[in-house]
This record gives C-alpha cells, sequence and structure tokens, in this order.
C-alpha cells in the first residue's frame, strides 16, 4: 500500500503557497535575456490565440500562455481560495488541472480548447510547463497537481462544511478512497459516490446520473473519468449539474486509495514524476510519455521557429 502521507496541515516542500515564495528557479541557466523572453512569450500568446479574452467567473488574476493553454498563475492557496469562491459565487463551474499530456490532447483536439475557454480557470499541473513559462516575466509560481489539490479541496472542505461528491474510478477504488478522505478529514461531508461506465449509460440513465448529483447539493463535484473524457464531460454538463466547483482530477482516486503509489517527494520536485510512473506502469505510461516528448519537441521547435521569424520583421 502507497504511503498516504497527508500533504495538509503544511504542505511538503515540494509545495509552496506562501505569499511572495520563489521555488528554486531551472531555467536560470538558460542564455535567454528578458527582452527576448518576453518576446518568445508574446510570440507563443499571438500563435495560441493568447490575446482573446476569456472569461473568467471565480476572480480576475493574470494569466499565461503555455502551449495552447491558458493557465492562471497561482500558487496551491490561491487556488484553494478560488475555488472557494466559485461556491460562494453558487453557479455552475469548473476547472482544468492541465499538464504536458493535456497540452497535448489540446493541439491535437480543437474541443478542448473551448474547454479551456469555458473553464473558470486552468492551472499547471506539470513542471514542463512550469519550467517553460521561466523564459519570460509572467512565470508560473509553481505547479498545481491534482493529486494534491484532491487533499487541500478536502480539507478546507471539512473546514468549512462544503459538501462533496465522487463521481469515476473503479467502485471499490472510489469507496476507498472516500473512506481515507473521511477518516483523514473528520467531518468532511461526502453526499455521494458513483462509479459509472458512462459508455454504457442510455440517454436516459445518463440524464439518471446528472439528477442525482444534483439533488445531493456537492459544492465540490471530483471526478476520475481520464483525460480527456472527464474535461470535455464536465464541459458538456457542468450547467445540468449545478455544482459551483467541479474538477477532473485523474488518477488522484487511485493514489487516495492507495492501489498507486505516487513518488517521493524529492521525485516530484525535480519533475521526475513522469520516470517514476513509467518504471511503474511501462507498457501504459510509455507510449503516452514518447508521444508527449514528440509533442514538447514540436513545440519548442515551433515557437523557435515563430520567434526567429518575428526578429526578422521590420519593428
Amino acid at each position: 500500500m502507497t504511503d498516504l502521507q497527508d500533504p495538509t496541515p503544511g504542505l511538503p516542500d515540494s509545495v509552496t503557497i506562501l505569499p511572495g515564495a520563489t521555488a528554486p528557479d531551472p531555467a536560470d541557466s538558460l542564455m535567454v535575456t528578458l527582452s527576448e523572453s518576453e518576446r518568445l512569450i508574446e510570440t507563443i500568446d499571438e500563435v495560441a490565440g493568447g490575446n482573446r479574452a476569456r472569461p473568467v467567473a471565480a476572480g480576475s488574476f493574470p494569466e499565461v500562455w503555455i502551449w495552447g493553454v491558458p493557465l492562471a498563475r497561482l500558487t496551491y492557496g490561491e487556488t484553494i481560495d478560488q475555488v472557494d469562491r466559485l461556491i460562494e459565487r453558487g453557479e455552475p463551474a469548473f476547472f482544468v488541472t492541465a499538464n504536458l499530456h493535456y497540452a497535448m490532447l489540446t493541439d491535437r483536439d480543437p474541443r478542448l480548447r473551448a474547454v479551456n475557454d469555458r473553464a473558470a480557470f486552468v492551472v499547471a499541473d506539470g513542471m514542463p510547463m512550469v519550467w517553460y513559462s521561466r523564459l519570460a516575466r509572467k512565470r508560473l509560481p509553481e505547479r498545481v497537481a491534482g493529486a494534491d489539490l484532491i487533499y487541500l479541496l478536502s480539507r478546507r472542505a471539512a473546514e468549512r462544511g462544503h459538501r462533496v461528491f465522487m463521481l469515476g474510478g473503479a467502485a471499490e477504488v472510489a469507496e476507498k478512497a472516500a473512506d481515507n478522505l473521511r477518516r483523514r478529514y473528520p467531518g468532511l461531508k461526502i453526499v455521494g459516490v458513483e462509479t459509472p461506465m458512462l459508455a454504457d449509460l442510455s440517454a436516459r440513465e445518463h440524464a439518471e446520473l446528472i439528477r442525482r448529483i444534483s439533488l445531493a447539493g456537492p459544492d465540490l463535484l471530483f471526478v476520475a473519468f481520464g483525460q480527456p473524457k472527464g474535461e470535455l464531460w464536465l464541459a458538456e454538463n457542468y450547467q445540468a449539474l449545478g455544482v459551483p466547483a467541479c474538477v477532473q482530477l485523474g488518477a488522484s482516486f487511485d493514489f487516495v486509495a492507495g492501489r498507486v503509489s505516487r513518488a517521493p517527494r524529492w521525485v516530484q520536485r525535480i519533475g521526475a514524476e513522469w520516470v517514476y510512473r513509467m518504471r511503474r506502469e511501462p507498457r501504459r505510461m510509455i507510449p503516452r510519455y514518447f508521444n508527449d516528448a514528440v509533442f514538447l519537441l514540436k513545440a519548442v521547435f515551433r515557437d523557435i521557429v515563430s520567434l526567429f521569424g518575428s526578429w526578422r520583421q521590420p519593428h
């Protein structure tokens, strides 16, 4: 069984939520001047459509566009506060935790660009994005991992009486994850756990699922349908669900239930969690990470070509 060491209270050394705190900068060794960095990010924004106005439901905060994904410059603590604001507002909403794989999927699937536009905000759940953002003044403060957010959001929910619904994953995994969260955070109100096979549901059964979730009256909906199924499903159904804060958290149910172990904290801190997961699940993760690596190389090369093209144009 995995070590379920609670990342709260007091986040582990890989997580910083102190105002104004700055993590060690792996990109300091890059020989890129500030003006060049700014022009690079501006070029990325133009290529990705980053100058478009995007509705922000939770509040006003700066964004940086990385590989076509609009990432909110939020720390863990600020993300939790934004979720609180969504709950206080009381209108249906969802947010996205985006890693490199999600950026690759967004590049391939135009539907995900619409998902990102509809989301209240998108946070960076990947160190490559954080490192790349540090080429410019609009740097992301830190990685905001969904596997940590499930604990942080559950602790805040227990403190403030927010109601939680857990949707997706294998039946025994979701139930075990719910039990572990209740045990860890006394007073946590988990008002429902369902593990539907979406592909097997008729239209009527799907409508009944939406109705059951809505009638349970959750403030927070944790979804574990996988990428990009979870994000697409939320974007299509969040209005009918009526839940003020929904998020797809992927493998987090497996981590909380103890079915899958996370990499040690020092491995997470250096951005090598993918190596750990690849060793643990080679048949599933090697093809995924290969595709992600190919996308990353292409995206960086495309940005460099665009940057040099902008230099050659008269200013």
